[in-house]
């Protein structure tokens, strides 16, 4: 039989009594190490709490699983985890293969570190978007400034978890520090300049969470630019529109140095900035272009053709005010097209008079 078992955020002294129970009557415990740090004296607390050796484990072993399911089949095995055994797709995955292999299994669930989070800050958990995870290679912020992008489009909060790494070799963790997740964000911004992302955004730093030690700390990114935060684990909130509710318990239960503020309301859909940035353009291409023919003597014809371009323009506008945001990026594509075809056929710019 294998038993997920969760042993919250408080280190062992999370683990329920149920647990203890259970551990002690398994006859192998492993202890996973990659969802969160558990400490050398957790691990000793849990030892001393059941009574034997526990054995701790990376990553690559549950997701190799087959030692552990090997062993299920016929002895009493337990994994223990940080937070909620069910949080972590890693381990739903070795259940579900427990399952395919007619392995009776069984789980022991705890607080939850996302959700604790989240309950913290004072933040209401049905305003959190997808959440996402920023790992130190540079690839990882653009998934995850794509993920707030979206999350802030729909009014709702971000929470970005950080990378973490326990080596066995020389027995250090690695925590992402919460200064470079934001360097990072700040640095797609330059490339990508969806406006999401700047030295006045609100941010909430959750360091330590469970710990005598936690920290919770709040403000602009400018603000938060000098604070140390310590060894992790730690968590970066991006929040969108805030309940006045969430303002208050922000101020009340954290560190805060600047106002909560809306990062929601400077979010624009792209095909809303493109319409905004190209329809007025297109308009002044049109005029100049209507300047030019009329200097030349052209025909009613090609007036006509550019009274079409500002129908579509005036479409644009309109689409993108009812939601339409695809038609309203196809209209003004069609504008620019029939301006493109007037100026190829008369070798003449409007775009640069």
């Amino acid at each position: 039989m294998l038993w997920l078992v969760g042993a919250g955020i408080n280190g062992y002294k999370g683990l329920s009594l149920h647990a203890v129970d259970v551990l002690k009557k398994c006859d192998i415990v492993f202890v996973e190490r990659f969802t969160s740090a558990l400490a050398d004296s957790d691990i000793a607390g849990i030892n001393a709490a059941i009574g034997k050796e526990v054995r701790p484990v990376q990553r690559w072993f549950v997701e190799d699983g087959r030692e552990i399911l090997d062993a299920a089949k016929e002895k009493q095995v337990a994994l223990v985890t940080y937070g909620d055994p069910l949080i972590a797709t890693t381990h739903t995955e070795l259940r579900a293969r427990a399952a395919k292999a007619s392995i009776k299994t069984a789980v022991l669930h705890a607080a939850s570190g996302i959700a604790s989070i989240m309950g913290e800050c004072g933040l209401h958990m049905y305003k959190f978007g997808r959440t996402v995870t920023m790992m130190s290679e540079p690839k990882s912020a653009l998934s995850v400034y794509n993920i707030v992008f979206d999350n802030l489009l729909a009014g709702n909060h971000t929470l970005i978890l950080t990378e973490y790494s326990h080596d066995e070799k020389t027995g250090r963790p690695f925590f992402l520090d919460p200064s470079t997740v934001l360097k990072m964000l700040l640095d797609t911004e330059k490339d990508v300049r969806y406006h999401i992302i700047s030295e006045e955004t609100f941010v909430i730093v959750a360091s330590r969470l469970g710990a005598d030690d936690q920290r919770i700390a709040a403000g602009k990114v400018k603000s938060l630019a000098g604070v140390g935060f310590g060894d992790g684990p730690h968590s970066v909130i991006i929040p969108g529109s805030m309940h006045f509710t969430e303002e208050e318990a922000l101020e009340a239960l954290t560190v805060c140095l600047d106002s909560p503020a809306d990062n929601a309301a400077q979010a624009r859909r792209v095909s809303a900035q493109m319409v905004e940035r190209y329809a007025p353009k297109a308009r002044e291409a049109i005029q100049q272009m209507r300047g030019i023919l009329r200097k030349e003597g052209e025909s009613k014809g090609m007036h006509e053709v550019l009274d079409n371009a500002e129908y579509y323009i005036d479409d644009a506008e309109r689409f993108l005010g009812q939601g339409k945001h695809e038609l309203a990026v196809l209209s003004i594509g069609y504008a620019e097209g029939l301006v493109d075809a007037l100026r190829f056929q008369k070798g003449i710019n409007p775009w640069n008079p």
